[in-house]
């Protein structure tokens, strides 16, 4: 049986979506969003930035979508999360949300926190 390139879901793949979820964005945005939302822990250099993108718009879990006026808005590349890639990021927070309910009843995790 062949192995699907998304199962599991890549960390930075996982993170595009996210950061997607909230709005359309371009690379840079992207890669700004998700050292926001991670609190700085991650931070996507250009290739895996767009090595994902490029696997992200494969296999339609977002599409590119025409951008903005003016000349800067032009050469810029705009990012939407399509009904597939919410579905996709929907399942995998729902799977790490399960991790998470595992490693807090083994007592890895104390208190509140995630």
């Amino acid at each position: 049986m062949a192995r699907k390139k998304f199962d599991p879901l890549p960390s930075a793949a996982f993170q595009i979506l996210v950061a997607l979820a909230g709005e359309d964005l371009h690379g840079y945005g992207i890669m700004r969003q998700v050292q926001q939302q991670t609190g700085g822990r991650t931070r996507l250099g250009p290739g895996t930035l767009y090595g994902s993108i490029r696997a992200l718009l494969d296999e339609r879990l977002i599409e590119e979508i025409e951008s903005g006026a003016g000349s800067e808005a032009e050469r810029r590349r705009f990012y939407r999360l399509t009904a597939a890639g919410r579905g996709m990021a929907r399942a995998e927070a729902e799977r790490l949300a399960d991790l998470l309910r595992a490693a807090r009843a083994n007592n890895l995790l104390e208190g509140d926190r995630v």
